[in-house]
């Protein structure tokens, strides 16, 4: 009752969140009977036709995928329509969802439903297109616009050369870039990421480094997408068109420092990045500075990270370190691979600290972390004949 009062008066917000509080709250299968129950009592009540739209767009917003096409569906059957604000909502929660296919099909339901999109519908079916890598489809969209009524925004753009960065098309992605000028919009910052991410996953960190200056030249101020990105492109492993690794890992460090002048926070890939920078140059002694530096700034690092240091500081022939980084990962549960193990423990034995070696093992096998594929008596039998 207090639904079809609230929606006929207009006070749609209200209207919905008394919905998704019954949804939270109900059963499983209320969703279902809930389109029923307000459509038995919606004559009683003298009703708005909005009552079905607010529930339609409650279950857009809590991502009710199958509620809410159920109910599209079952609004049509009886004569009603969704407003485009609602439509809007279900296409956005499409996408969220990872289901641009969807998000597509539901676009040509609306025109066939005669619901008229707005440049927010547009700017959504064209990052669904693009997410499905049909770019001469997202950009047909754009070209369209126009002669609906619409001016493309920094959004549209925006969107497609993210979608042309994406496959590797930097060239068209730029010529997106210089449209957005001569139709009189600025390039904003997801614009210039977006460029940048694209060079530094094709190698070009020339072109990268250009695209960061004229950001900076044109007053878009740089934020931690982008010094990430633009470390991590410096820290990638192999030579490239800036030169080789020790002037690579230079650069990363004076944007790291860059970064923290700004009081930005490398995010997880990034440190990953520059740790494994910093093993290729054998530095395994700053690398696991710089992981802990990132379990101090709450990121975790993963099972290559940390198997990744304890290569490289048995390279350096510091077991020692690569112990440490195995008590971190001890730690966090995480089991070290068998040909690295095996290769540490005979180094230790080797070096003559087999009480490491039976450290290490009884340790594992305390936690049930021992690796499949790791021979632990093969790795005890020369410790035991050692001992004897």
């Amino acid at each position: 009752m207090i639904l079809h009062i609230l929606t006929k008066y207009r006070k749609f917000k209200s209207a919905e969140s008394i919905l998704r509080k019954v949804l939270v709250s109900g059963s499983i299968d209320l969703p279902s009977k809930l389109f029923e129950a307000i459509l038995y009592s919606y004559r009683l009540c003298d009703s708005s036709p909005r009552v079905f739209d607010s529930l339609f767009k409650t279950f857009a917003h809590m991502k009710k995928f199958r509620n809410a096409t159920n109910t599209f569906c079952q609004m049509k059957d009886y004569g009603f329509f969704p407003t485009l604000e609602s439509c809007n909502a279900y296409l956005s929660s499409l996408l969220d969802l990872h289901r641009a296919d969807i998000a597509l099909v539901f676009y040509r339901e609306m025109q066939r439903c005669r619901i008229s999109p707005n440049v927010y519908t547009l700017n959504m079916v064209i990052s669904a297109y693009c997410k499905l890598g049909k770019l001469e489809n997202a950009v047909e969209v754009l070209e369209k616009m126009d002669s609906m009524g619409f001016s493309p925004t920094v959004v549209s753009y925006n969107t497609l050369i993210a979608g042309h960065c994406d496959k590797g098309l930097l060239s068209s992605a730029l010529k997106f870039k210089n449209l957005m000028a001569k139709n009189g919009l600025h390039p904003s910052v997801v614009t210039f990421n977006s460029l940048i991410d694209g060079f530094c996953k094709e190698g070009k960190l020339k072109e990268a480094n250009r695209i960061f200056s004229e950001m900076k030249a044109v007053n878009v101020a740089p934020d931690t997408v982008t010094y990430n990105t633009l470390i991590k492109g410096y820290s990638q492993e192999g030579n490239s068109e800036m030169g080789n690794r020790e002037g690579k890992t230079k650069k990363a460090a004076h944007l790291v420092k860059e970064l923290d002048r700004k009081r930005f926070v490398p995010n997880a890939s990034t440190f990953s990045a520059l740790i494994e920078g910093q093993c290729v140059r054998k530095n395994s002694d700053h690398a696991f500075k710089l992981c802990k530096s990132m379990i101090r700034s709450g990121y975790h690092p993963d099972k290559h990270t940390f198997n990744m240091l304890i290569s490289s500081f048995c390279n350096n022939r510091d077991f020692d370190g690569a112990v440490e980084v195995l008590k971190e990962m001890f730690e966090r549960s995480f089991a070290l691979d068998s040909s690295i193990l095996s290769d540490l423990c005979l180094e230790l034995c080797r070096c003559r600290n087999e009480k490491m070696v039976k450290w290490l093992c009884s340790e594992m096998e305390v936690r049930r972390l021992i690796p499949q594929g790791f021979d632990m008596a093969k790795i005890l039998s020369p410790v035991v004949v050692e001992e004897n």
